[in-house]
């Protein structure tokens, strides 16, 4: 059975996605120094990355502009939107006013990986983890590198160095959990996974890979609960709709099958496991 390659389904570590005061010339117009900049008004999520949150980070540099964690948020916003040239810019920026900054290494290294740049980012990740060895999304991150590389023991002992931080991160659970799935230890990945929906129990990539080992495993109706949540969280994720195909075709139930398989088929018309069910089901 073809086990999917994981998608990057967090983007940032929430731990660098954090509570940012801003001030806004309406809502604080005597706001001086970077302490008070950064700690006294409204929290932002900077994950929420509109133009108006930008702005505001925006005005926060203007009115600091040496502040090193400012440009970090409003990088790591910028990454969210996927304005990866300018994110770079940040972080870049956050890393010269501040050498020692490893979450900004660390975010760098992610612009770096979506940008292309595989080796720039491993050098990200490693400055990070030696200005912090107990910082855990480094470890998850280059981790993530070494494993879509196909260096699977160095991403196994990231991954596992995570873990043993008591990381709060379902990545390095739901990465683990598909290290132990390829090796065919489906017992332990059932339990990375169960691990990560845990976590965050609305993603829908722990369910997707977690349904695969139910599967290997012959537990089908395992596998079909597992499934049939990510549909109901995503409708349009073809690769669910496919493997309950899968689960509805081996329980003899062909009709419902091949309407599954289609459904992943009109979602994803190059998906091998939905080509190859429909073939069979309309047999």
């Amino acid at each position: 059975m073809t086990i999917a390659a994981e998608t990057d389904w967090r983007f940032l570590k929430s731990s660098t996605v954090i509570a940012f005061a801003i001030c806004s010339a309406l809502a604080l117009s005597g706001c001086e120094t970077t302490t008070s900049a950064l700690n006294s008004v409204t929290a932002v999520d900077v994950a929420q990355s509109s133009t108006e949150n930008i702005s505001s980070l925006t005005e926060v540099i203007r009115r600091s502009p040496n502040n090193a964690e400012a440009y970090n948020i409003r990088g790591s916003a910028y990454g969210k939107g996927g304005r990866y040239k300018e994110a770079l810019q940040d972080f870049d920026t956050a890393i010269r006013l501040n050498p020692n900054f490893h979450q900004a290494y660390s975010n760098r290294a992610l612009i770096h990986r979506y940008m292309g740049n595989q080796q720039a980012a491993l050098q990200d990740y490693n400055r990070a983890i030696q200005l912090n060895p107990s910082y855990d999304a480094a470890y998850i991150g280059r981790g993530n590198l070494y494993r879509l590389a196909g260096r699977t023991s160095e991403a196994f002992q990231d991954f596992e160095r995570a873990v043993q931080l008591d990381t709060t991160d379902p990545r390095a659970y739901h990465n683990r959990g598909l290290l132990y799935q390829a090796r065919g230890q489906h017992d332990f990945a059932l339990q990375d996974f169960a691990s990560a929906i845990s976590l965050s129990p609305s993603a829908t990539e722990p369910y997707n890979a977690r349904g695969l080992s139910y599967l290997a495993l012959n537990d089908d109706e395992n596998a079909a609960s597992d499934f049939n949540r990510v549909i109901t969280l995503d409708r349009s994720n073809a690769e669910a709709w496919a493997y309950q195909g899968v689960v509805l075709e081996r329980q003899g139930d062909k009709t419902r099958a091949m309407r599954s398989f289609g459904e992943a088929l009109r979602l994803d018309p190059n998906l091998k496991v939905a080509k190859d069910g429909l073939a069979r089901t309309r047999t």
